[in-house]
């Protein structure tokens, strides 16, 4: 089995008398409520994901990721994990040894031992990472919301996030560990998703298929876009795929629970790295991984792996060419293996989809399955209605 990132597989959640009994000290200290962004962060600390981390980054740390893409013991590692406030929080918890982590309806769920408190350059950060401070890019309208200072420090999870949502597909990396072993995958590929699998999607993942032993189905479920579909639809389109066109027995569904920064090239390593905890061997990255807008070159994503030594990743990338349906190759390919004009080939944008969808057409079987297409149908349609509704 392939090592976890640093080494060693951390584990931030407690259970049994240990979590009651922080539960109940919990009570006394000041009280950190976390965005749903933090809060997915939170549970990829707990459950091991964000390995090596223990906590919110401090600020050696925070300024080697930021400036260098790795930690300050030199270790990759591309976007900043951080718990950010505002100076007024700050100034009130620089002499408060530890705090508890809410959620944003209250709930307690950790607490954090306060190892740092400091500023940092929200905009430095945002060109950093995302190359632009521009408010259109959501990573960097989200940075540019966020509080000026940080809280740097370990942190100790009493109540899991998000435990009862999708709680059959919520495996932790120990968990998908344990699987991975029983069923005999010693080459496991990982796929990133935030969107129902098409087509394209379909190919490149069947190509890996043909080199490794097993796939692992790894769509994100913390926060994306806003005009992103649910994530309960989306495993309904990933269930009815794999119900009827994949070998069950090499294929796992799993979530990741993350969110999306839309980091490009740098969100890309940070994939990977996620991925090689949770057990994978090999990640396929294909084009524009993670992106938005135009604020990335379509490959990238690609390149910036050549910045790291493969020993130093510990997870082979699997780079794919753009695919597309070919009518005249009468099936998949791209383009490494088609030499048809761009006339002959089924593109869809995410955009063009939800206007079919929304007008009620049919999406094309050439660019999904049509097991897919009817359950983002019945969906978009069921919307459609309850705004006529509210509406009347």
């Amino acid at each position: 089995m392939i090592e976890p990132h640093g080494g060693k597989l951390v584990n931030r959640l407690l259970g049994g008398e240990k979590a009651r009994e922080l539960e109940a000290a919990a009570l006394d200290l000041p009280v950190v409520q976390l965005n749903p962004f933090e809060v997915s962060d939170l549970e990829m600390l707990a459950i091991g994901a964000f390995s090596p981390l223990e906590g919110f980054m401090r600020r050696e740390d925070y300024l080697s990721v930021v400036g260098k893409k790795r930690l300050a013991n030199g270790l990759p590692w591309t976007l900043p994990i951080t718990l950010a406030v505002s100076q007024e929080k700050a100034e009130s918890l620089k002499k408060a040894p530890r705090v508890a982590l809410a959620d944003p309806s209250g709930t307690p769920l950790a607490v954090l031992k306060v190892e740092e408190v400091y500023p940092y350059d929200r905009e430095q950060e945002s060109q950093a990472v995302f190359l632009t401070t521009n408010s259109d890019h959501p990573g960097a309208r989200y940075v540019a919301s966020r509080g000026d200072w940080l809280i740097g420090g370990a942190v100790e999870v009493f109540r899991r996030p998000n435990e009862n949502e999708f709680s059959s597909y919520r495996l932790d990396p120990v968990d998908t560990r344990k699987i991975f072993a029983e069923r005999g995958w010693n080459r496991v590929v990982g796929f990133q998703t935030r969107n129902p699998v098409h087509r394209a999607h379909e190919y490149i993942q069947k190509a890996a298929l043909e080199i490794v032993d097993g796939l692992l189905l790894h769509p994100i479920a913390g926060e994306t876009k806003s005009d992103d579909l649910s994530l309960e639809l989306r495993l309904r389109c990933y269930e009815v795929l794999l119900e009827n066109y994949y070998p069950r027995d090499r294929v796992l569904l799993a979530l990741n629970p993350a969110s999306m920064r839309y980091a490009g090239p740098r969100e890309a390593i940070f994939h990977a790295l996620i991925r090689k905890n949770f057990g994978c061997t090999h990640f396929i990255v294909g084009r524009d991984h993670a992106g938005v807008g135009n604020y990335y070159g379509p490959y990238d994503a690609q390149k910036i792996f050549k910045e790291f030594g493969a020993d130093e990743l510990g997870i082979a990338p699997l780079f794919f060419e753009n695919t597309f349906y070919c009518r005249e190759c009468v099936g998949m390919a791209s383009l490494k293996t088609c030499g048809h004009g761009k006339e002959s080939r089924v593109f869809l944008s995410g955009t063009q989809v939800r206007k079919v969808l929304q007008e009620g057409g049919q999406l094309p079987t050439e660019f999904t399955r049509p097991e897919v297409a009817a359950v983002l149908q019945q969906a978009f349609g069921q919307d459609k209605i309850q705004q006529e509704v509210a509406c009347s």
